[in-house]
């Protein structure tokens, strides 16, 4: 499956805030524009290399849209202003300096798995949300 004409989210598999950002999405979606893969899949891995981001050094969150990627803080107001109605407000957080933005997010992903801990491997969705995830190896 491609993701054509979609807007794709590439995470962090094992990540349990990276797996509550996913359902999250999933449930402010109703017209299905996000779907999903993790980073460390082939679908992801082709995706990084595509847009010149190195997997092993990235610790993001990754949105592909309209033939760009977008990582890190960009990415995740990206993904909200998208879902409509409040979280349009996202949007204006795009004018904060990057650097100052990406400060807060690197900070709070070099933290996340001793505050939210991680999983052993990606959580298998419903029957229902599986054709909203890419085939992956």
């Amino acid at each position: 499956m491609g993701y054509e004409g979609k807007r794709l989210v590439l995470f962090d598999g094992v990540c349990n805030v990276c797996n509550a950002l996913i359902l999250f999405i999933i449930d402010r979606d109703p017209r299905e524009q996000f779907v999903f893969a993790p980073l460390s899949s082939e679908i992801g891995r082709a995706a990084l290399a595509k847009h010149g981001l190195a997997q092993p050094e990235l610790d993001s969150v990754v949105l592909v849209e309209d033939g760009r990627a977008y990582s890190h803080s960009t990415a995740i107001l990206r993904i909200l202003g998208h879902l409509g109605g409040v979280w349009s407000l996202c949007w204006a957080g795009l004018v904060l300096p990057r650097f100052l933005r990406d400060w807060g997010y690197r900070y709070f992903a070099r933290h996340r798995y001793a505050w939210f801990g991680k999983s052993d491997q990606c959580r298998v969705p419903t029957p229902e949300l599986r054709r909203r995830f890419l085939a992956s190896n």
